[in-house]
């Protein structure tokens, strides 16, 4: 008989509570978190042996939502769960950031972690717990790790944080944070936020650090009672004196090879420097290839560190807040709505934006019911841009990933639906890349916006942040290459506009860092993203005044949702009429909202005239030039509007006494009449003798 141990702790008055014992009992640790009546089971696997050349951490995550959890049965032919969704893939890469680092240095095993949402309450969100759950599995599996963590999501709501805030509670929310952390330390933040300033982020980042702490008790409680042993890893004999050896021969060449400013250049000079060092000490360690390599790139790393740190120098030579040079060009393709180069040092992106309609938004089915996307930004990374020959495939985890943070910049600038009733494309073509292509891509995305005409609120820039630590002595680095990145302790991306963020993206590598090196970063990063806007406004200032001439023009017009029908017509009738005659496309919602789609204005102003000449409200005692549609012995009926026709009865054909109506009308006369009357079920009585003498103006 299984034994289950559970935990539990109250989150603004709702239990979250985690349990082992019951379920998945086969795998290295299972855990199964609820929060409300969302829950979440976590699974964590480790092979027990290293596969021959592994000399990476095999690492894993999958995080699935299954369609039963909220009663919902898929779509699409084979009505099961296919591909990764976009919020699968993101939020698997929200739990691999956090896990990655805690793994101790030597563990190659391969290990996987499976996250699958099993009940969905509408209400609380499943990312964060699955977060809790792949931190509470590995701390009860054998497999070494440095955990335990927690993630956490931080709202504002009038001013006052809330955290792990529901749906609902979001749509008032000015900042949507997830900040994930150990006992000591954030090791990663991840959010977009309404144009906050600094102050506010870092209290956020901060306030969520407080709210995980019981999280991380709880976990650290069931581990008491339900742990295992972790398995030991196998100990590497270091042949003696070899990285002595390796230092003999390489330092000289390294340090020479560090301060190429050129990153393919330097590239290749550290390939010719392991391939020298090689070939001189494998005669004295045979089979020892591989650790050769490896203690070069460690001290390559070492030393690099030792120069920011003690000789204040970065690889090309900036200073620690200073920005590559920067070249924006906007307008630079013929046919697209919008698109732009934006360079920064060695990387580039060609930016593009494409104006389309409503038909053209992305459907979006979730847990929580299905929706419309009508702005999105996509990343491609080709290998060419770090010159490497690869197959091309659908984009992975990492273009999605840094296509979202782009996104979620930028989105925070763009007008509302009801001032720019369109869909809106940016792509992002990476050319070069040394360096934060996704800040780029943030930059080169609102240059092209501007150029297509999208009336954004204010442009937004983002700069890549980076640190090295070696105990008190820390180096803050403004724009960081890729070697930065790589060799750094934390990997911090700011977008925001002159007044504040709109999204941030942030990854620790090491235990921690004190709040004064964070506000410190942020501030840095503030005055490298102000030094970027000044250059993006030498290129274009603001939105031109009008789209380009190859992108749909939508006109919006409000009709009374009564006339709805009326402009559709009989089977479809009117509205064809008008696509037809106009060219333009009509797309109406039953709010009575019509929006009148065309590249062309004439055709747009014709739809419009046609459609208001069909919902105009006749009036008594007005004039109006009809036609006559038929006659009989009593009178005629004349069309005095589209598909509206009224009587003129004999006795109103003329001031004199008419015998037969043909006397006076035949179908197909175009007359001049005026509204008499129009009675309780819409019948509408007109007069031609009233009308005598008269004009329409």
């Amino acid at each position: 008989m299984e034994i289950t141990k559970k935990v539990s702790v109250d989150i603004n008055g709702t239990t979250l509570s985690i349990e082992t014992g019951k379920l998945a009992r086969q795998a290295d640790g299972s855990a199964l978190v609820t929060f409300g009546e969302t829950v979440v089971l976590v699974t964590a696997v480790a092979e027990n042996k290293v596969r021959e050349g592994v000399d990476f951490l095999p690492l894993t995550v999958n995080y699935q939502e299954m369609k039963y959890a909220a009663g919902r049965i898929p779509g699409g032919f084979m009505k099961r769960e296919g591909r990764n969704t976009l919020k699968e893939t993101l939020t698997s890469r929200l739990i691999d950031r956090p896990v990655r680092p805690l793994f101790p240095d030597g563990y190659f095993y391969e290990t996987q972690i499976i996250a699958t949402v099993w009940s969905m309450d509408q209400e609380n969100e499943s990312d964060t717990l699955a977060m809790i759950g792949a931190s509470a599995a590995l701390e009860l599996s054998n497999i070494p790790f440095g955990g335990p963590f927690a993630g956490v999501r931080v709202g504002r709501i009038d001013g006052k944080f809330v955290c792990n805030p529901t749906y609902s509670q979001l749509e008032d929310s000015d900042l949507d944070l997830i900040v994930a952390g150990t006992r000591d330390a954030v090791v990663m933040v991840e959010g977009g936020a309404d144009i906050l300033s600094e102050d506010v982020i870092l209290e956020a980042i901060w306030y969520g650090h407080q709210s995980l702490q019981p999280l991380l008790a709880i976990q650290e409680e069931l581990k008491g009672v339900a742990g295992n042993p972790k398995r030991e890893l196998p100990s590497t004999i270091p042949a003696p004196d070899l990285k002595k050896r390796v230092e003999d021969i390489a330092r000289e060449k390294i340090a020479k090879a560090i301060r190429i400013p050129a990153k393919m250049e330097r590239y290749g000079k550290f390939d010719e420097i392991a391939a020298e060092t090689v070939e001189a000490l494998l005669p004295d360690y045979e089979g020892r290839e591989e650790d050769i390599k490896e203690h070069v790139t460690e001290l390559k790393e070492e030393m690099v560190r030792e120069m920011y740190i003690s000789e204040k120098k970065r690889i090309d030579g900036r200073a620690f807040n200073d920005v590559r040079p920067i070249a924006c060009e906007v307008g630079v393709l013929p046919r697209p709505h919008g698109s732009a180069f934006f360079t920064r040092g060695e990387t580039q992106v060609l930016a593009t934006t494409t104006i389309g309609t409503s038909m053209d938004e992305k459907k979006i089915e979730s847990l929580v019911g299905d929706s419309f996307q009508s702005f999105m930004l996509h990343y491609n990374f080709p290998p060419f841009s770090v010159g490497e020959v690869k197959f091309l495939r659908g984009p992975n985890r990492r273009e999605i990933g840094h296509g979202a943070l782009a996104e979620r910049a930028i989105a925070r600038v763009l007008p509302s639906k009801d001032d720019f009733p369109y869909t809106i494309r940016v792509v992002s073509d990476v050319l070069e890349s040394n360096g934060s292509s996704s800040m780029a891509t943030v930059c080169g995305g609102v240059l092209s916006l501007m150029d297509a005409g999208v009336p954004i609120k204010a442009p937004v820039g983002g700069i890549a942040m980076g640190l090295i630590k070696e105990d008190e002595d820390i180096a803050i680095l403004s724009d960081i290459l890729g070697d930065e990145d790589h060799l750094g302790d934390m990997d911090f991306k700011v977008a925001g506009t002159r007044d504040g963020i709109t999204a941030l993206q942030m990854d620790i590598k090491i235990e921690g860092i004190t709040r004064d090196i964070l506000e410190k970063a942020l501030y840095q990063a503030k005055e490298g993203r102000l030094h970027i806007l000044e250059k993006m406004k030498d290129a274009i200032a603001e939105p031109r005044e009008s789209l380009s001439v190859y992108a749909p023009r939508i006109l919006t017009i409000e009709i009374n949702p009564d006339k709805i029908r009326d402009v559709i017509g009989p089977g479809g009738k009117m509205i064809r009429q008008i696509v037809e005659k106009s060219g333009a496309k009509i797309d109406i919602e039953d709010s009575g909202k019509i929006n009148i789609i065309s590249t062309d204005n004439a055709a747009s102003e014709m739809a419009v005239e046609m459609i208001k000449e069909i919902c105009q409200e006749v009036q008594v005692a007005e004039l109006y030039m009809g036609k006559v549609k038929k006659t009989t012995n009593f009178g005629a009926f004349v069309e005095i509007l589209p598909g509206l026709d009224g009587l003129v009865h004999i006795s109103q054909l003329s001031k004199e006494r008419v015998k037969n109506v043909t006397d006076v009308l035949k179908e197909g006369d175009e007359v001049l009449v005026k509204v008499l009357a129009i009675d309780e079920n819409g019948k509408i009585k007109l007069s031609r003798k009233e009308a005598l003498g008269q004009t329409l103006y």
